[in-house]
């Protein structure tokens, strides 16, 4: 094999003139190879290359941040306030109803009054956070009601809990229909299903109430696991830095507490549920059994979680609740999708029957200083909310919660009598790790 580099002339034999080997029309002479300034380009471009890009990203990462303005970007008047103009089509003041959920909140430390609901404080902030208001949809409440409250918003969330049957059933069966519709009409208008919600739409699509599978995930962190071949554009995580989206499949920064769901086998061979849905995501449950965790639908702007996006920022009960950075990036994304998707509904109600239906006329019940998960450490405070149509007006019905709350506990005794003449529903400030 000939050498391609330079040959010493020393140690090269001086081909003697009467040796007929040395001939040059001998075509079997061997002669010394020259390298050519092409070939020694060949070896020295590689570590030029690497040596280049080593000193690129060495200044790159020295390099100070530059503003718009010392970059020549911007308008060339520095003195101009203007700013660019908002898109038209787009609510920037949306509303997101959520659905009360029965009980209160509390294992029945403050009511055990069997028509009391709540809301868990987490899924305000979360809604709150985007840049969302909420009007609360109390699922008990008189139907025409609460199909008028479901006009008055730009989207709806089902939150975690354990109601899968009975009126609550019903309701969130009527809301999804009416969902449905309402996009189906042309309105852009964003469903949002936590836990509790997922399973509870996995029994109405599916038009199946025994679906469900049983799964060991209770008060656990865990990964999510995308699919193959999955397209996250149009869905919850696309706006997710590639980072974070990597971490989602490596770190266990979102937070699960269920003891049922459904594997990706029994979705698929489901022809409601797999015409529906598409698979995101799946997780796996303490006995590694896969369920699937994330879903969105094909054709309406409805995401489903088994997991809790709005646990890691506001919820401190249990100690398994993730809370780095990454993972109050996770709740921070996804509240922002659910916004983003609110904002563009065409629904635009009176300002003034949305004040006085928005969470802000109600007061929040603080729970405990521990919530639920260590209920012997909870100090229970019996306060709750009343509702405006009940027979007393809002104001009276304040008037005697502050009036119970100065007292003191002792004044439970009569909650239930104050209950059925306001309408009250207990709002939890401080939430708990019941499945929800």
């Amino acid at each position: 094999m000939p050498s391609h580099f330079p040959t010493n002339p020393t140690s090269t034999p001086t081909p003697n003139s009467d040796d007929p080997t040395s001939s040059s029309d001998n075509p079997n002479t061997a002669r010394s190879p020259k390298t050519t300034p092409s070939e020694m380009w060949n070896y020295l471009w590689i570590p030029f290359l690497i040596s280049l890009s080593k000193e690129l990203s060495l200044a790159k990462a020295q390099s100070p941040i530059l503003l718009p303005s010392q970059l020549g970007v911007g308008p060339s008047d520095s003195s101009s306030t203007r700013c660019t103009a908002l898109d038209p089509k787009l609510n920037y003041r949306p509303v997101i109803g959520i659905l009360s959920h029965p009980g209160d909140g509390a294992s029945g430390r403050l009511s055990n009054a069997s028509t009391a609901s709540y809301i868990a404080a987490s899924y305000v902030k979360f809604v709150e956070a985007a840049g969302a208001r909420v009007i609360p949809l109390i699922y008990n409440e008189p139907p025409d009601v609460l199909f008028q409250k479901l006009n008055l918003v730009n989207g709806v969330l089902f939150t975690g809990g354990w109601a899968k049957s009975g009126l609550y059933y019903d309701i969130v069966e009527r809301i999804f229909q009416k969902i449905i519709e309402k996009n189906d009409a042309g309105d852009h208008f964003p469903l949002y299903a936590t836990c509790l919600g997922f399973e509870l739409l996995t029994m109405i699509i599916s038009k199946n109430k025994k679906i469900l599978e049983s799964f060991s995930a209770e008060n656990m962190a865990s990964t999510l696991q995308f699919t193959e071949n999955t397209i996250i554009e149009g869905t919850v995580f696309q706006r997710f830095p590639p980072d974070l989206l990597k971490k989602l499949s490596t770190d266990c920064i979102v937070m699960q507490n269920h003891h049922y769901g459904i594997s990706p086998e029994r979705l698929q061979e489901n022809p409601n549920l797999s015409s529906f849905f598409k698979i995101l995501t799946t997780s796996t449950d303490k006995d590694n059994k896969v369920y699937v965790s994330t879903v969105h639908a094909y054709s309406y702007p409805v995401t489903a979680f088994q997991w809790h996006p709005e646990k890691n920022a506001f919820e401190w009960a249990s100690p398994m609740i993730p809370h780095s950075e990454d993972a109050i990036q996770v709740t921070q994304h996804v509240a922002n999708f659910l916004v983003s998707e609110a904002r563009k509904s065409l629904n635009r109600p009176p300002v003034r029957n949305v004040l006085d239906n928005l969470i802000y006329n109600y007061s929040p019940t603080f729970c405990g200083k521990a919530g639920q998960w260590r209920s012997h450490e909870s100090k229970s405070v019996c306060a709750f909310l009343c509702h405006p149509t009940g027979v007393l007006s809002g104001v009276v019905c304040k008037a005697l919660a502050q009036l119970l709350f100065r007292i003191g506990t002792f004044s439970c005794a009569i909650f239930p009598i104050i209950f059925q003449l306001c309408k009250c529903f207990t709002f939890e400030a401080s939430s708990g790790l019941t499945e929800r």
